[in-house]
């Protein structure tokens, strides 16, 4: 089993107070977003994602968040297969208390 990389909502939201430049990607389908979104995180539905490929940079970290962070656990496996470098939020949106944008 490939181990994947992970943060919490916390250390997430630590990181963004810090002013941290992150590459957040948020994989949940359209009416999940439409509730709120971590500020700054690009929304791409995780079943647009092998055909977004050409948009991401191997160079770049991305932070994967979903729901529950099962989805984006799926993602970041399958990117990591491909030569991403990727984490995934654990919890997810579940576990987020930081602020929200619509």
């Amino acid at each position: 089993m490939n181990f994947i990389k992970t943060i919490t909502a916390a250390e997430l939201a630590q990181k963004l107070d810090n002013k941290e430049p992150l590459h957040l990607i948020d994989v949940r389908e359209h009416e999940e977003v439409a509730t709120g979104m971590i500020p700054t995180a690009q929304h791409i539905p995780m079943g647009e994602i092998p055909v977004t490929l050409h948009k991401l940079d191997k160079q770049t970290p991305y932070i994967f968040i979903c729901r529950s962070g099962n989805r984006s656990g799926q993602v970041c496996l399958f990117l990591q297969e491909q030569g991403y470098d990727v984490t995934n939020m654990v919890g997810g949106m579940l576990e987020w208390t930081g602020e929200i944008v619509f």
